[in-house]
């Protein structure tokens, strides 16, 4: 199931996002930021990762440097400031 919705996603990202006239805020783009979060985190968690990114994603928010897995979460819990 997995595969399926990461080839879907790279189907839009290659047939559909390529075409539009606007940029994503973000790096990595919520295309890339889904499939990253769906084979880090899994489906169900990888999607809920991604539904807030795309909420985040409004001319409100000044977008950026945005992964799945910041840095800080993978240091050990004394070295976390």
């Amino acid at each position: 199931m997995k595969r399926v919705i990461i080839f879907l996603i790279t189907l839009y990202r290659n047939l559909c996002s390529n075409n539009m006239l606007y940029y994503c805020r973000f790096y990595p783009t919520c295309s890339q930021y889904a499939i990253e979060s769906i084979e880090e985190k899994g489906i169900i968690k990888g999607l809920f990762f991604l539904v807030f990114r795309i909420l985040r994603c409004n001319p409100f928010s000044r977008g950026g440097f945005d992964p799945v897995n910041p840095v800080r979460d993978k240091l050990p819990l004394g070295e976390r400031g």
